[in-house]
């Protein structure tokens, strides 16, 4: 065994031997690998010194080997990513096929959560000192969670309808397209909006950036009519 600062040395075979199989089992490799302890027994002399006489002392060194089990490793691999599925339904109506694809396409809850914690509410940390603040941030979240999964419910519920893919909402590959795509992307299409309002003596000026082909079809997704976005800017002549 090499010895370690701070590690103890372990001087009988017995020790040696059990640390290996303490260090199988927390890997979780045991029978996988064929570890083997060799000793090396030696003898050295000891000098005398004041009142002590000279003797000699026995030195034990151990060396470790391993050698892979192949076989049982090849077992092992065809075993790695396997999931046990489990339903009420007979095999007649629910095929494993249709079971597999309908738990992947199932609707995680821990995401839900991870988007309140996280981006784009970021609810965590919570840094507020009464708790009545503290519910009501919560309940507000809540809401904007309910509209953010609203919202992707929508546009993906008619591209299936429709057996269509949305393209554009990808950064530097604006061919990629997916029928699934997510509120935060949705609404990263609509970066780059502005409304300029010029103020005059007697009459105040609006303009609203134009929409694009993505985002007029990101709303037709929706089903919110384009002029729900221009009623937002409506030129104003009127005197103040």
């Amino acid at each position: 065994m090499v010895r370690r600062q701070g590690k103890a040395v372990l001087a009988e075979r017995t020790e040696v031997e059990q640390a290996v199989a303490d260090t199988l089992a927390h890997c979780r490799v045991e029978g996988l690998l064929l570890v083997t302890v060799h000793e090396q027994v030696q003898e050295q002399a000891v000098r005398a010194y004041r009142e002590r006489p000279a003797t000699r002392r026995i030195v034990r060194q151990f060396t470790i080997s391993s050698q892979v089990q192949a076989e049982a490793l090849c077992k092992a691999s065809e075993q790695l990513g396997w999931r046990v599925y489990a339903t009420n339904h007979s095999a007649e109506q629910l095929p494993l096929t249709q079971a597999v694809e309908a738990y992947r396409d199932e609707f995680l809850v821990e995401r839900t959560f991870g988007r309140l914690k996280g981006h784009p509410l970021s609810l965590s940390p919570l840094y507020v000192e009464r708790d009545d603040h503290a519910t009501g941030l919560v309940r507000l979240l809540s809401i904007a969670l309910r509209v953010l999964t609203l919202l992707e419910f929508v546009v993906r519920r008619h591209l299936a309808e429709l057996g269509a893919s949305l393209a554009g909402l990808y950064a530097g590959n604006p061919k990629r397209a997916t029928t699934k795509p997510t509120t935060e992307r949705l609404l990263e299409a609509f970066q780059g909006i502005y409304l300029t309002i010029l103020v005059e003596p007697y009459q105040t000026r609006r303009h609203l950036t134009a929409l694009s082909a993505l985002q007029q079809r990101v709303l037709a997704l929706l089903e919110f009519s384009p002029t729900l976005y221009s009623h937002l800017c409506k030129d104003s002549s009127e005197p103040p």
